[in-house]
């Protein structure tokens, strides 16, 4: 317990290195720069990067079905692979405001709004128009191994999602994640994915599969695509901080990127959903759920502390309660029937009820 405060001590000291401050300098002039380049297109700017935010979105879903083809298996893919590419929007999101000094209620409600729809609409959805397959019967004991393999992947992960949340309300509880607590996050999600690349890598060596040879293509397109999700929504929250809005901006920002930043991860929900992945569905939606907590809230509160409040308390209630209904109906039933399907949509009704309206 003692390496803890050395550890984090070290990271503190680091970020105030001269290295670190000559960094941040250099991304804040190349971005001005790009920021610059961008204005000269006038009124057309945001509908620009609004467009090269979604075309990114295309190159992400384009290479992860190219890996889906060359045999990488849906819950690799849902677990570590889609995660990063449907929440880089999230990520960057955190950075963009972290580097500004933007609000910290922004970074949180644009995570709480992207979990929340995930694990209710952008899984209940799909599930409702094309069904979830159940326990196979009259099957080969082959296809059954491999359905419960899945579906206890699929409930890690969801234990997963509910251990970060359970650990962000108690970081919060204090009314405020400081840097330490962010440490605290970055270093869970860390020891998290360390875990998930073992366990993919023991699954490889024992079938005795291999990653695609186009592997290191793949991921030099994705941070492309990175790339540009970073350029774009940078821009756009600048110009969004440029409007003349009251005093509830930070939450009005929270809202609309929180709705940008979802976008992809229905593309994703709704393309696998209709070839009859709802593997990837599932694992996918979940896992994105860990981008954002821990990751995102982890990220910025190194940088700024995060304010705690009665919408991130009752926002973290509501995803701990998902979480459990999710694990629930895997664990039960080995699918989410659609009855439950259509609970969680009115929920996401309810939800944006309340949060409009508060």
């Amino acid at each position: 317990m003692g390496s803890f405060p050395v550890c984090a001590k070290r990271v503190d000291v680091f970020m105030q290195s001269r290295v670190f401050r000559k960094l941040e300098l250099g991304v804040k002039i190349m971005m001005e720069s790009l920021h610059h380049w961008i204005g000269t297109m006038g009124r057309i700017s945001p509908l620009v990067c609004l467009c090269s935010f979604f075309l990114a979105s295309f190159l992400i879903v384009w290479r992860l079905e190219v890996l889906s083809k060359q045999g990488v298996e849906g819950t690799v893919l849902g677990t570590l692979f889609m995660p990063f590419c449907s929440g880089m929007g999230n990520v960057v999101f955190a950075v963009v405001l972290a580097l500004r000094g933007g609000a910290g209620e922004a970074v949180m409600v644009n995570c709480l709004f992207n979990n929340i729809t995930n694990l209710t609409l952008l899984i209940g959805l799909p599930v409702l128009i094309w069904s979830m397959d159940g326990i196979p019967r009259k099957k080969s004991k082959k296809i059954i191994r491999e359905f419960r393999i899945g579906r206890l992947s699929l409930s890690l992960n969801l234990v997963v999602g509910l251990f970060f949340t359970l650990i962000l309300w108690a970081l919060s509880r204090d009314g405020v994640v400081s840097f330490s607590d962010g440490v605290v996050l970055l270093a869970s999600f860390a020891f998290c994915q360390v875990f998930h690349l073992y366990d993919v890598k023991k699954a490889n060596l024992m079938q005795k599969k291999s990653y695609p040879k186009t592997l290191m293509l793949d991921v030099l397109l994705l941070l492309l695509g990175a790339g540009a999700v970073f350029i774009s929504t940078d821009w756009l929250v600048w110009w969004f901080g440029t409007l003349d809005l009251d005093a509830g901006s930070a939450r009005v920002l929270g809202w609309i990127s929180g709705v940008l930043m979802v976008l992809p991860n229905a593309l994703l929900a709704f393309y696998y959903g209709a070839h009859n992945r709802m593997d990837v569905v599932y694992t996918s939606q979940a896992g994105d759920a860990h981008m954002c907590i821990p990751f995102c809230a982890g990220l910025y509160a190194v940088f700024h502390p995060i304010q705690g409040g009665v919408f991130l308390e009752r926002s973290l209630w509501i995803l701990m309660s998902l979480f459990l209904l999710h694990l629930f109906s895997v664990v039960l039933f080995g699918r989410l029937p659609r009855w439950i399907a259509a609970l969680l949509i009115a929920a996401f009704v309810a939800f944006l009820w309340v949060g409009f309206g508060g």
